[in-house]
């Protein structure tokens, strides 16, 4: 008998429209999900799990300050596992911006993809590593470098009390609490964009930065999976694919195309947004 991420992950493309914060249907998910994700990955014990359909999965437990990594399997990310799983014979090279722990870039190649990883944070950047040798993961590039509009080196704001928050110096206008200052390389996202189909970029503010740098045709192949931080980069991504008539495909409302900024996710809480030249994203049209 099927267990419950088994499921999970088979309904879930399914009822995409309702993949929306605060629905219903969003609002149990969480819930139940969050349940089922404890039982599993609660102890730092390095044995695998089962995790279907990706297989059995190593992922032990990390506190990264008042977050810790049950966090990382919230029903966003697992909503985005499940596009990773749905559309694996669509897209095959994944840029991974902002790799934390690795969790995406592992269920990626478990999936079948091809990896490039992005992380700037030392201490995660070396958890990122043994979650791949545990998952016997070889073939992803790993990057301990920030992704930024030009190659060279930018200043790298650790949050001690939360590091899934720290973040490239002035991509955050007040940041809180402890914090520590680093210094790391960058790579020019224009440059390392080309060749891959789906990015997926989780840059705690500095997402503009990053997406104002690129013209229509870095996107006539490629789309993307963009966690918006706050307003102004709402704002500053809605203006800019609108220039370039380039689509934008907002979780906050169901994953239907966004044709007015107030459509656009606004932090973290209202989901991701898709970025593609295409009509449409690849989710069933069943619902």
């Amino acid at each position: 008998m099927p267990g419950i991420f088994e499921k999970f992950f088979s309904v879930i493309p399914e009822v995409n429209r309702h993949h929306a914060p605060g629905t219903p249907l969003y609002n149990f998910l969480k819930d139940v999900m969050r349940r089922e994700v404890e039982k599993l990955f609660h102890k730092k014990k390095k044995q695998a799990v089962n995790f279907p359909p990706f297989g059995c999965l190593s992922f032990p437990y990390h506190r990264m300050g008042t977050v810790d990594t049950l966090n990382l399997f919230d029903l966003d990310e697992l909503i985005i596992f499940s596009f990773y799983w749905q559309n694996r014979y669509r897209y095959r090279r994944v840029l991974d911006i902002g790799a934390n722990l690795g969790l995406h870039s592992v269920i990626l190649a478990k999936c079948g993809y091809k990896v490039d990883a992005y992380e700037p944070d030392r201490l995660h950047f070396r958890i990122l590593k043994e979650n791949l040798a545990l998952n016997n993961i070889s073939g992803i590039k790993t990057y301990n470098m920030a992704v930024s509009d030009k190659d060279g080196a930018v200043d790298f704001i650790r949050v001690l009390g939360n590091t899934t928050g720290s973040h490239i110096a002035g991509a955050k206008p007040n940041p809180y609490g402890k914090l520590e200052k680093v210094s790391v390389k960058t790579r020019a996202f224009k440059k390392i964009l080309k060749g891959f189909d789906l990015v997926k970029m989780d840059v705690e503010g500095f997402e503009k930065t990053l997406i104002v740098s690129t013209g229509r045709g870095d996107w006539k192949d490629t789309d993307a999976l963009v966690s918006v931080h706050d307003a102004e980069n709402a704002q500053v991504l809605f203006k800019h694919f609108n220039n370039l008539g380039i689509n934008l495909f907002s979780q906050k409302i169901g994953w239907r195309k966004a044709v007015r900024v107030n459509d656009m996710p606004m932090n973290h809480h209202e989901g991701s947004l898709f970025v593609s030249a295409r009509q449409e994203m690849a989710w069933p049209d069943k619902t």
